[in-house]
This record gives structure tokens, sequence and C-alpha cells, in this order.
């Protein structure tokens, strides 16, 4: 596995599963403010952070279309670095 994993990483080598990643997305929607977020395994991921460096869904959020907001904040998600602690 690599040094710095991705989200999607850890899903390939079932360290996160999919309902981990869609309950990520759900927090995201829920409260645009959440930081710390548990996941599995001792991973924590900041969402504030994965949702800043991904464009495409910074736009999605200011839409009124759910299920693109909801695509692009899980490829944001998919696409982040977690940290182990």
């Amino acid at each position: 596995m690599a040094t710095d994993p991705t989200v999607s990483d850890l899903r390939r080598t079932a360290d996160i599963s999919d309902g981990e990643i869609t309950a990520a997305v759900d927090a995201v929607l829920a409260n645009l403010a959440t930081e710390a977020y548990p996941l599995a395994k001792g991973w924590t991921l900041d969402l504030v952070a994965a949702i800043a460096a991904h464009k495409a869904s910074q736009d999605a959020l200011l839409t009124d279309r759910d299920a693109y907001r909801r695509n692009m904040v899980r490829t944001a998600i998919l696409l982040a670095h977690p940290v182990k602690g």
C-alpha cells in the first residue's frame, strides 16, 4: 500500500468500506464544517480539507442537484488522504 494512501486505496484493500464512505458523504452534506471524521481502523479524514482540495465538489455544493452534489463529494472523499491515529 502507498505510504500516504487515499480513501480509495484503503477501500481497495478493504480497510474502509463503501458504507463508511457513504456515511462520510452524509456527514459532509449534513454539516459542511465537519473536520476530523473517524473512518475505520483508526483512520481519520478532515472532510473540510477534502472538499477544499476538490474544486468540482465545492461547485457541486452550490447547486440544487442532490445526486450531483453527492457524487462530487464522494469523489473528493475518495481522493483525500486520511491520517492514521
